[in-house]
C-alpha cells in the first residue's frame, strides 16, 4: 500500500428500489474537497497517468463500469517511494480512492461499454475563477515517463 493513499472499500446497501452507499463523510478523515466532477471513459481509453503538486483527488469508482487503476508513489522523502499499486475498481469492486500530492495515478477502462468516476479534488481546477496555472504533471505523452498504463 502506497502512504497516504486511502481506499475505502463502499458497502452498497440494496432493496427492491436499487441500492445506495455513503461515498464521503467529514467524520472519517480531514479531506475537504472544493469540487466535483464525473468523467465518462470510454472501453479501453486510458486517462492518465499524471500527478499533482498541491492537490489531492477523491475518485469514487461505483459504476456504471470496471476500471484498472495506477498508482505510482513519486515522492522522494516517502518510504513508499518508487512503489507501485495496481487495483481494479468500479462497479463489482466499489471503492473511494483519495490520491495525495506526488502519487502518480491515471486509470483505464476495462468494460466493454463506457465506465463512470467520479473525482471531488481538494482544490479547484485552475484555482478561483480558472486564473491560475493547471496543478498537473502529465506524464502520458513522455515517451520516456517510467509510468505506462498496460
Amino acid at each position: 500500500m502506497i502512504k497516504g493513499v486511502i481506499i475505502k472499500k463502499l458497502e452498497k446497501f440494496e432493496d427492491e428500489r436499487g441500492w445506495l452507499t455513503e461515498v464521503y463523510r467529514n467524520d472519517e478523515n480531514n479531506y475537504q474537497p472544493v469540487m466535483s466532477y464525473i468523467s465518462v471513459t470510454k472501453p479501453g481509453v486510458s486517462r492518465g497517468p499524471h500527478e499533482h503538486v498541491e492537490q489531492s483527488d477523491f475518485f469514487v469508482f461505483v459504476g456504471p463500469g470496471t476500471f484498472m487503476l495506477f498508482l505510482w508513489d513519486n515522492r522522494e522523502d516517502s518510504p513508499t517511494f518508487g512503489e507501485e499499486q495496481k487495483l481494479e475498481v468500479g462497479e463489482k469492486y466499489p471503492v473511494t480512492v483519495i490520491v495525495p500530492p506526488g502519487v502518480v495515478h491515471g486509470y483505464k477502462c476495462i468494460y466493454d461499454k463506457p465506465a463512470w468516476s467520479i473525482n471531488l479534488p481538494d482544490k479547484l481546477y485552475k484555482g478561483e475563477f480558472k486564473k491560475d496555472e493547471i496543478d498537473e504533471i502529465r506524464h502520458e505523452s513522455d515517451p520516456n515517463s517510467p509510468y505506462k498504463i498496460d
